[in-house]
């Protein structure tokens, strides 16, 4: 009689021990599953944030060339709007995002000028060139991740509106405790600070 039930107890632990494996081994491959996707979405964020920033950075490369050039013209007051950051020069900002958009794995598939708190800046969406991969989530195996990162150019120098172009003007910029003077009749474009003197790069909240 006790050998007949210890063989019936036996014989129901077996299927509740399969069963539980079975659930185990689907929760193991779901969290695998989200942690594939969460993987894949933060390698398009990284993209998109590289290449967002990377497209600022040319565009404030660029204006500092158009402040230098706008200064050495002698056009009125025009250099003082490229020192603002109210000029915005991106010939070659939509390049720089897809370059560091490719050393990420990624391609753009949006690109575009923006506006945060009345700065300049761009929003790039960029598109993984890599897929989730399997999983036993359906469709994961062609799915790419995107995500979109928006960078701004923020002029880093107190400057008077009321400064006159025509003479020498003098300003400090953030974290540059020595004033810098731009004077147009005396002007070398040697005599501009670096662009990130100028202007800081960072991305939008």
């Amino acid at each position: 009689m006790r050998r007949a039930l210890l063989h019936s107890d036996k014989g129901g632990t077996l299927p509740l021990y399969i069963w539980l494996t079975g659930i185990l081994l689907f929760v193991s491959l779901a969290f695998f599953a989200f942690a594939q996707a969460a993987s894949a979405r933060n390698g398009a964020q990284s993209a998109a944030d590289a290449a967002a920033l990377a497209a600022a950075q040319d565009a404030r490369d660029e204006m500092v060339e158009g402040l230098g050039d706008a200064i050495e013209a002698g056009e009125g007051d025009e250099w003082l709007d490229w020192l603002l950051g109210d000029m915005v020069a991106d010939d070659g900002a939509g390049g720089a995002a897809d370059s560091l958009a490719a050393d990420n794995d990624a391609h753009v598939t949006g690109f575009d000028t923006a506006e945060v708190n009345g700065y300049p800046g761009f929003r790039v969406e960029v598109t993984t060139n890599y897929t989730v991969g399997d999983s036993i989530i359906p469709g994961t195996e062609g799915q790419h991740a995107r995500a979109d990162a928006t960078a701004v150019i923020k002029p880093r120098c107190d400057l008077a509106r009321s400064a006159d172009p025509e003479k020498a003007v003098e300003f400090v910029c953030d974290g540059d405790d020595a004033p810098i003077v731009i004077d147009p009749d005396d002007f070398d474009l040697d005599d501009l600070p670096d662009s990130s003197t100028l202007f800081s790069v960072h991305l939008a909240n």
